[in-house]
C-alpha cells in the first residue's frame, strides 16, 4: 500500500496526455484543473479496483481478472463504458497473442540456429578425431619404414 496520498496519484504526464486527447485543439486546462482531474482519476481507479477485488474475493481468488473489472464497472453503473472496455481488452489480447507468437518464433529460430551450430561442432569434432586417429597410423608407418631402412 502507499504510504502517502500523493503516492496514489497517476503520473501527471499520463493525465495531461489523456486530457489533451479528450479535448479539441485550442482548449487550455489550468494546473488546478489538471490536478483535480488527476485526483478524480486516482479515486476512480481505487474504487474500481476495490469493487473488482470484491468479485475476486467472492470467487475465493486473490487474483483480479478482466471479468472482475467488467463486473465492477457494471456494479458502479458504468454500463456505457462496457463495450469500449471489452473492445480495448480484445485489442490488448490480440496484441499479446501476436507478441507471444513472435517470441515463440524467435525461440524456435534460435533453437534451429543452435542445433545447426551444434551439428557443425559435432562434425568438426568427428573430423578432428578422424585426423587424430590417422596421424598415429601415419607415424607408425613412418617408424616402420625407418626401422626397415
Amino acid at each position: 500500500m502507499a504510504e502517502r496520498p500523493e503516492d496514489l496519484n497517476l503520473p501527471n504526464a499520463v493525465i495531461t496526455r489523456i486530457i489533451k486527447e479528450a479535448l479539441p485543439d485550442g482548449v487550455n486546462v489550468s494546473k488546478e484543473a489538471r490536478r483535480a482531474i488527476s485526483q478524480a482519476a486516482s479515486v476512480f481507479v481505487l474504487y474500481a479496483t476495490s469493487c473488482a477485488n470484491n468479485f475476486a474475493m467472492k470467487a475465493k481468488r486473490k487474483t483480479l481478472y478482466a471479468g472482475d473489472v467488467l463486473a465492477a464497472m457494471e456494479e458502479m453503473e458504468f454500463e456505457r463504458f462496457m463495450e469500449p472496455l471489452r473492445e480495448a481488452l480484445e485489442v490488448y489480447k490480440k496484441g499479446q497473442k501476436g507478441k507471444k507468437e513472435v517470441s515463440e518464433q524467435k525461440r524456435k529460430d534460435k533453437e534451429k540456429k543452435n542445433d545447426s551450430e551444434n551439428d557443425k561442432s559435432r562434425e568438426e569434432e568427428e573430423e578432428e578425431e578422424e585426423r587424430m586417429e590417422e596421424e598415429p597410423e601415419a607415424e607408425n608407418e613412418a617408424e616402420e619404414e625407418e626401422v626397415e631402412n
